[in-house]
């Protein structure tokens, strides 16, 4: 049986207390204010994030830039007196061998064309030369957005073609790129391994100009500055890596 005075009746006694007011406190801020909470929690974690955290700050471009000229320079190897003696062969392939290495190149001339050209004009296609431009040519081009164009020796290409010939240290040479390969006006960047006498870049910069075209650039790996190749070209040139002599100084 419950106990009769656990449920016994009272009389309530209204109040005439006033409503509440709408008013705001820390803990319940008014409508359409940030709540300061949140704000503390936000710059918390972006403190946080900043010190080591969650996430760290992106290094700048042309730190990052840097980095990568130092990783990609101490891959590199040479080769004295080939193809023929007294010539100092600079071999890039280990930076395709290794992935982390292919994607640091391409990272890298991604910077350096938007550091050294990326102005107002994109860049529409990207040129490579035969042979080793073939090797980073189309994927830098994909990086770009831009479409790429081969150049190579006579007689390699099919279709109606524009031909150039360069002179070599013993003789002269032809290349050729097909006819219909880059439309009037197309902004165009030419990049290559390495620039030494630059008569093969030349003859490039010729046939992008005879199609039309419109050199924003040369780009290349490394330049053999003493033989002073640049001197040859008609637009800008950027060196990713140190020149020869830079690189048997070290």
């Amino acid at each position: 049986m419950s106990d009769p005075a656990a449920h016994s009746q009272h009389t309530i006694t209204p109040t005439n207390n006033p409503p509440l007011k709408n008013t705001s406190t820390a803990a319940h801020p008014p409508s359409g204010k940030p709540d300061p909470t949140l704000e503390s929690s936000s710059s918390s974690n972006e403190h946080a994030a900043s010190k080591g955290g969650f996430a760290a700050p992106r290094p700048s471009a042309a730190a990052e830039l840097a980095s990568l000229k130092i990783k990609l320079k101490s891959s590199l190897r040479q080769f004295p007196d080939f193809p023929e003696p007294g010539i100092l062969f600079e071999d890039i392939l280990p930076i395709f061998a290794n992935p982390e290495l292919h994607e640091g190149l391409l990272r890298g001339l991604e910077l350096a064309v938007a550091k050294q050209f990326g102005g107002k004009d994109k860049v529409d296609v990207v040129v490579g030369l035969d042979a080793r431009g073939f090797l980073f040519g189309p994927s830098l081009a994909l990086r770009l957005g831009a479409a790429f164009v081969p150049v190579r020796k006579r007689g390699k290409l099919p279709g109606p073609c524009e031909t150039a010939e360069y002179m070599k240290e013993y003789g002269s040479d032809f290349f050729q790129m097909q006819g219909d390969a880059i439309k009037k006006g197309q902004k165009v960047l030419i990049v290559d391994d390495i620039i030494a006498t630059g008569g093969s870049a030349a003859a490039a910069g010729s046939l992008v100009k005879t199609l039309g075209g419109e050199i924003m650039g040369y780009v290349f790996i490394l330049e053999l500055d003493f033989l002073k190749g640049r001197d040859k070209l008609d637009a800008p040139v950027y060196t990713l890596l140190a020149s020869q002599e830079e690189k048997l100084e070290q």
